[in-house]
């Protein structure tokens, strides 16, 4: 196998890592969270929207937190990173 792409790969579950504890931990944004999924599946916008049968604008407006997207359409964002929307507890800093 080629080392880039065994190298590739350790990167992309590291990073998959990171993310999946950032949003456990109530520490990243959807909008982060969702770029961050991108980033990792090295896919650009139209890309990503496509695969996940979004728009190009309702995956812009997620990442740039401009938009007000519903469950569904984050749902077919999250899915593919065994994801899904939910109520959590607010983390509590005393």
């Amino acid at each position: 196998m080629d080392k880039r792409m065994t190298v590739a790969s350790e990167l992309a579950a590291e990073r998959r890592q990171a993310l999946y504890r950032d949003v456990a931990s109530g520490m990243i944004t959807i909008g982060k969270a969702v770029y961050a999924m991108r980033k990792i599946s090295r896919l650009t916008q139209p890309e990503f929207a496509k695969h996940r049968g979004i728009s190009v604008q309702a995956l812009r407006q997620i990442e740039t937190e401009t938009g007000n997207p519903t469950v569904e359409t984050l749902n077919k964002v999250a899915s593919i990173f065994g994801l899904q929307v939910g109520f959590v507890p607010i983390p509590r800093k005393f």
